[in-house]
């Protein structure tokens, strides 16, 4: 599976400028490579993100998450989310779940990973207890 330019390029914006709040990537299945999908602003919060990933289709995605801690100091962390919904197809959940390795390792600087079948699995309080 190749992995389009763009998606290294959004990710180190994100990453060093913080120019995109999160990124949703799909697997163009008929070029066989990772593309950048959708580009979240820096000021659009966890629920654009979660009203970008649809409800029957894999995708991977980057949120920059940002929290702060019990001293009240602002931190954050980049989740990196392997979606794949149950009610999505068994092919692309197959080729979502043999290609997510190589397609992280892209993205350098990724602090957590989940992996979610439903939105309770990365509900903003599953990000909370990961991020410290």
């Amino acid at each position: 599976m190749a992995v389009h330019d763009d998606c290294k390029l959004r990710f180190m914006e994100l990453k060093t400028k913080r120019t995109h709040r999160f990124i949703v990537y799909k697997i163009e299945e008929k070029q066989k490579q990772v593309i950048v999908e959708k580009l979240g602003e820096p000021s659009q919060g966890y629920e654009d993100f979660t009203a970008s990933l649809p409800a029957d289709e894999c995708r991977y995605a980057v949120y920059d998450f940002e929290y702060l801690t019990e001293g009240n100091v602002p931190k954050s962390r980049i989740f990196f989310i392997a979606w794949s919904p149950d009610t999505s197809r068994v092919r692309s959940k197959m080729i979502y779940a043999s290609s997510k390795d190589r397609f992280k390792r892209e993205l350098d600087g990724i602090q957590i990973e989940l992996q979610a079948t439903d939105p309770t699995e990365m509900g903003l309080d599953v990000f909370k207890s990961r991020a410290n």
